[in-house]
């Protein structure tokens, strides 16, 4: 597959073509930096470290409708056929979040809204080339420029973009962007791979992860959780902006005649996530909530699917507003191994 070069000075015709299918891009929405569909109007935003709300809010929207109904029509109504569109500009943290929670979407019983929107989006990853300061992707089996997830990875250089098709969905976009693009030259591509091996000489936070999947669950009574939840708010901030977190709840919405049943984030940080009907709570506080996210994203997940549900974007710790820092509870932890 042949390298592209995109020069800035045509990123708004490459951007224009793009657009002939529905393209999503960071934007600023309100005081956060989040993909949102690209319009005539749009301010696309490339510049940034990272978006605050990851791209999962594409494939695994915060509220979602599952299906429609009315009273005395035995008919559902289920929602429309996805269109194809392009993902421009995931961080490649996030998309290698989309390759983990993959499994959990493909396990036991196929989650077809989910799946959709997997199989009919092409997404085009942006490396990063000043990796965030608490961006710490290379202890958990990331890279600031890795393919995973990606169908076309591009690299800022300074005056153009350099553009990598990985897949036949990121042969088929490049092929499209042909009348705006040129093959890119050797150095060029040179010089993107001595920006990806910079990047990786910037992530200065590392934790060694050997170990801890199979011996975490030892530390179950560990002052460690009480000292950690004793300063945790229980906003669920930690989950609803991390890439990988997937917990849901679903709800039926009744007005008149008419209802729909849809789903939408929950988090393993409220106490109502597992409030049973008897009343009865098995993560009753935040201590045995703490323990729990710890455990499901570096011990449960890994036994399960093999892989750690963590992608080390860092956004748990750049949003918490208490300050509490996953890498400093797993080095607590190791401490404690």
């Amino acid at each position: 597959m042949d390298i592209l070069k995109l020069s800035k000075d045509k990123f708004a015709d490459f951007l224009a073509t793009l657009s002939e299918q529905k393209l999503y891009a960071p934007q600023k929405v309100g005081e956060s930096l989040r993909f949102a569909p690209v319009t005539e109007n749009s301010k696309v935003e490339l510049d940034m470290a990272n978006t605050t709300v990851p791209p999962k809010s594409i494939f695994f929207p915060q509220t979602e409708t599952l299906y429609s109904y009315e009273m005395g029509n035995t008919e559902m109504q289920t929602p429309r056929e996805v269109d194809e569109g392009i993902v421009l500009g995931a961080r490649p943290c996030d998309a290698r979040a989309l390759v983990i929670v993959d499994n959990l979407f493909a396990w036991d019983v196929d989650d077809p809204y989910y799946q959709d929107q997997r199989a009919k989006n092409t997404v085009v990853g942006l490396a990063c080339n000043k990796p965030c300061v608490n961006c710490f992707c290379l202890s958990v089996g990331g890279d600031p420029a890795s393919t995973e997830g990606l169908d076309v990875l591009m690299t800022e250089l300074e005056d153009a973009y350099v553009l990598e098709p990985l897949t036949e969905k990121g042969q088929k976009l490049c092929q499209s962007v042909a009348a705006v693009t040129e093959q890119a030259a050797a150095e060029d591509q040179d010089g993107a791979k001595a920006l990806h091996q910079q990047a990786r000489e910037m992530i200065t936070r590392k934790i060694e992860t050997e170990g801890i999947p199979e011996k975490l669950p030892t530390l179950w009574d560990n002052s460690l959780w009480q000292e950690t939840a004793d300063s945790c708010l229980g906003c669920g901030v930690c989950t609803f902006l991390c890439p990988t977190c997937h917990c849901f709840d679903i709800q039926d919405e009744v007005e008149g005649i008419e209802g729909r049943r849809c789903r939408m984030w929950d988090s393993c940080m409220f106490k109502e996530y597992t409030l049973h009907t008897s009343g009865h709570n098995p993560r009753p506080t935040r201590r045995e909530r703490t323990r729990n996210r710890i455990n499901h994203k570096y011990s449960y997940f890994v036994q399960k699917f093999d892989v750690i549900a963590c992608v080390g974007c860092g956004r748990c710790i750049n949003s918490c507003p208490v300050n509490i820092d996953i890498v400093e509870i797993l080095r607590q932890a190791k401490e404690a191994l």
